[in-house]
């Protein structure tokens, strides 16, 4: 069967819609480039809140050196002037052999303006909220105001949207705006525009050029082959050239690391029997990922499959459904941002066709809401109305009090939600992990982390790992509340401790 044509009036010829689209902007050159006071006012205070959000848990000790760490250590090396490394990732390690993201160096003014973890948490939240905008215009000027305010608010607190608001900063951020825009361009027969908007995301990720190149297919099924071809070449190619050029000659391991992901947990499972698995049943089992995608297409009324642009959103559901890292198949992280704008995008599309087709919109919308409603409060967002949340913890000041100690400049290793908290200012790693520098001059450690927020050791190995640091000369400069400052001995800078201790 078909698919049906993305067009804003699905009854109307494609010339006429044309026509009048051309006659609508002769009479008013700026009523596309308006936007109402209103959408500027949701924009702000879905930017607000995501904002205080991620501040508020960064300053609660809840943010991590995976990955808020690395991508601050990225950034603070480009507005220092070389290229990125992460000392979280391991000594001097080339974040550009990790995932290839320069749009990151676009932070680096600011970050040299305010060097400081805040500065990539305000900015993480001013790209998603500024999102909101191109599908708010498109839904105002196709389904008129009180609908586009239900569809900004049900995108802007989606539970996809929430879960990376509520955990720290990632560079996909970067794409859900050029999404947005590049969708509702493509929507609307701005072909151009929509490549546009598609070509930067090869800067943002590798992954993200096969999502070009759907676009781009879309673009030539739309009527500009040689615009949509070129666009999609583009795309494979940019996957392509990051993961087999550049990605593995800056690695040090001189490949691209995420393939293992493909192979079983420690390797296991590996194979082509096991991969076509993977790429067969195993991306609908087990149970997990048909939840995901279920509430993926909920707010949506599942409505969103009726239009074609819902097909951007396949490349990342395949490589994270074959993925065989349990994390990517869930609901939790940052993993479903980039597919809200398009999950969204297909449902104004939907709506859009179906209002011109003489069916009515506000039971979907009404739905929509009621289903966002009911998801939010299992997800990021709902902290914002908890007491808990703006309830002040003694601890914290003395943290600040014990971090105070640790000299500018330093190499330091430090519990994972401590790492965040040094980064402007030392050389920080994270403590227990395997890569991390070795010997460094300073340990911090959080000894009353919850259980279910320790990370990369134990209880009992963190314990012995510091026995093991004093007894190779480091002295304990603070224990204060749970938090251990050790510094190392300034007259045996040859020692080196072993694997077990650092």
């Amino acid at each position: 069967m078909q698919a049906p044509p993305i067009s804003t009036t699905a009854s109307a010829p494609r010339e006429a819609v044309v026509e009048e689209r051309e006659t609508d902007r002769s009479r008013d050159p700026a009523a596309g480039r308006r936007i109402p006071w209103w959408i500027w006012v949701l924009a702000g205070a879905l930017f607000v809140s995501y904002a205080a959000l991620s501040v508020r848990r960064h300053d609660m000790l809840l943010s991590r050196s995976f990955d808020l760490g690395i991508f601050e250590q990225a950034v603070r090396s480009y507005a220092e002037g070389h290229l990125p490394v992460s000392e979280v990732k391991g000594p001097d390690f080339p974040v550009l052999g990790d995932h290839f993201s320069p749009v990151l160096a676009l932070i680096a003014p600011l970050y040299l303006l305010h060097p400081s973890t805040d500065t990539l948490l305000v900015v993480h939240a001013a790209l998603i909220a500024s999102s909101v905008i191109p599908l708010a215009l498109w839904a105002r000027r196709t389904l008129g105001a009180p609908a586009a305010v239900v569809i900004a608010l049900c995108y802007g607190l989606s539970w996809g949207i929430a879960s990376a608001v509520g955990f720290d900063f990632h560079e996909v951020a970067f794409a859900v705006p050029l999404l947005a825009c590049s969708l509702t361009a493509l929507a609307n027969d701005r072909l151009r525009a929509a490549a546009y908007w598609a070509l930067p995301l090869l800067l943002v990720k590798e992954d993200l050029g096969i999502s070009v190149a759907v676009i781009g297919l879309l673009i030539a099924r739309r009527g500009d082959r040689r615009l949509g071809i070129v666009t999609a070449v583009c795309g494979v190619t940019g996957t392509l050239l990051a993961m087999t050029v550049i990605l593995p000659a800056f690695n040090p391991s001189g490949s691209y690391g995420y393939l293992i992901w493909l192979d079983g947990p420690g390797g296991e499972d590996s194979g082509l029997p096991a991969l076509l698995h993977r790429l067969t049943i195993g991306l609908i089992t087990p149970v997990q990922k048909i939840t995901t995608l279920v509430l993926l297409l909920a707010p949506t009324l599942f409505l969103a499959l009726r239009s074609p642009l819902l097909l951007v959103a396949v490349p990342t559901v395949l490589w994270r459904f074959a993925s065989s890292y349990e994390l990517h198949w869930g609901t939790g992280y940052h993993y479903s941002l980039v597919l809200m704008p398009i999950v969204f995008a297909a449902f104004v599309d939907a709506l859009v066709r179906r209002r011109s087709a003489g069916g009515g919109v506000r039971r979907y919308l009404a739905a929509s809401a009621a289903i966002t409603a009911l998801l939010l409060p299992q997800f990021p967002l709902w902290q914002l109305v908890q007491p808990a949340t703006w309830r002040t913890d003694h601890r914290r000041d003395v943290a600040d009090s014990v971090m105070d100690l640790i000299p500018d400049g330093a190499t330091v290793q430090a519990s994972t939600h401590l790492v965040p908290h040094l980064v402007s200012r030392t050389s920080v790693s994270l403590y227990g992990w395997a890569d991390s520098r070795p010997y460094p001059e300073w340990i911090m450690v959080d000894t009353r982390v919850p259980d279910h927020l320790r990370w990369p050791q134990s209880a009992a190995e963190e314990k012995f790992k510091l026995r093991s640091a004093v007894k190779k000369g480091y002295r304990t400069v603070a224990d204060r509340e749970g938090f251990v400052l050790l510094e190392r001995p300034s007259s045996a800078p040859g020692t080196s401790l072993g694997p077990e201790d650092s």
